[in-house]
């Protein structure tokens, strides 16, 4: 029963399906749910800085969450495809259940990925990769568990945002920076293995069959236009990721120990969150200093670090808040400077 609670994602998919066939507004009531509903929700229930029992670790239920999203997640985004494939579909409905979609695939698909991409066992992880290629951001999966939690709050890392960088700055820099980082990475493994870039073991060139294939047979099989809800959903749903990186690291840096070596990562190098809300929707995934400083700790074990940065709100309501860059700066670069004047003096 306890892990129930981080099960609350579920109610996403089948509520995208309910308010689709009521139609028009309708279609937008599930990103309204996340984006605004959750907020005020998170705030009203407050903080949670229970730690749970190392012990849950073990347990298959929590486990479980994870594990079946995968099916869902790609029977939803399947139904979405063949209900834009129908032509039955409004412009507005059609916009709607693809904010819906990507509420699905970016708020709960990609934040499980990111759990199970972090695991030991090759077939979790490849549910992690299942779940990122319907995004269409497999390589993700190289370039966070070696590139950013290598390189977090340093210059040398594209996720993380340099303090007084607006959003819409940053995503681009991220998007790109992403997607060379993972191929360096790729390339030096086949390099320290004697083989060349080209080799097949090079994992981009396993996600590029997959996307090739996965978009050519959606577009063989549903048409043109549901192959451009699928690279639509996908690309708002990996904007929707890196605004989180955005969050998770602003304006922290590492201080340099020795001619091009940082000091090693702490939990003031990530901001953290302990709404409960926002946090059951989210798998823990606001209790990143705890998950930088152990990143093979499940997530209902992950702790509340009281030694990293708070944020002042849960993760919905910092979203919207990233989205307002003079806004959030206003909130935000006080506290940055406060943090730096401690930090980096």
């Amino acid at each position: 029963m306890s892990a129930l609670p981080y099960a609350l994602g579920f109610l996403l998919p089948p509520l995208v399906v309910w308010m689709t066939a009521l139609g028009g507004a309708w279609t937008f009531v599930p990103v309204v749910v996340i984006f605004i509903g959750v907020p005020i929700v998170d705030t009203l229930v407050g903080l949670n800085e229970h730690d749970a029992d190392p012990s849950v670790e073990q347990s298959i239920a929590f486990r479980l969450v994870t594990w079946l999203w995968v099916p869902v997640q790609v029977a939803v985004v399947g139904w979405a495809l063949w209900r834009i494939s129908s032509g039955t579909l409004t412009w507005v409905e059609s916009i709607g259940l693809m904010l819906g979609i990507t509420a699905c695939t970016g708020s709960i698909g990609i934040t499980y990925a990111h759990e199970l991409i972090h695991r030991t066992s090759a077939w979790e992880r490849a549910l992690g990769d299942v779940l990122l290629a319907t995004v269409s951001y497999p390589h993700f999966a190289i370039e966070h568990v070696f590139g950013h939690h290598r390189h977090v709050a340093t210059r040398q890392d594209p996720a993380t945002a340099r303090f007084g960088e607006p959003l819409f700055r940053f995503i681009p820099r991220t998007l790109a920076g992403s997607l060379v980082s993972a191929w360096r990475i790729e390339r030096e493994r086949q390099a320290r293995r004697g083989r060349p870039v080209w080799h097949p073991a090079n994992r981009f060139w396993r996600y590029g069959i997959v996307q090739m294939t996965m978009y050519g047979g959606i577009w063989g099989w549903l048409g043109p236009w549901a192959a451009a809800f699928m690279a639509g959903q996908a690309f708002l749903a990996a904007t929707q990721l890196e605004v989180i990186n955005y969050i998770e690291h602003y304006g922290l840096e590492r201080r340099e120990i020795a001619p091009g070596k940082p000091e090693p990562v702490a939990p003031w190098h990530s901001w953290d969150s302990h709404y409960r809300l926002s946090n059951w929707l989210l798998i823990n995934l606001a209790r990143h200093a705890d998950h930088h400083g152990t990143a093979s700790r499940r997530y209902p074990a992950l702790r509340a670090e009281h030694r990293a940065p708070q944020l002042p709100a849960g993760y919905g309501t910092m979203f919207i808040l990233a989205l307002l860059p003079p806004l959030w700066h206003r909130v935000m670069d006080p506290r940055v400077e406060r943090w730096r004047a401690e930090h980096l003096s």
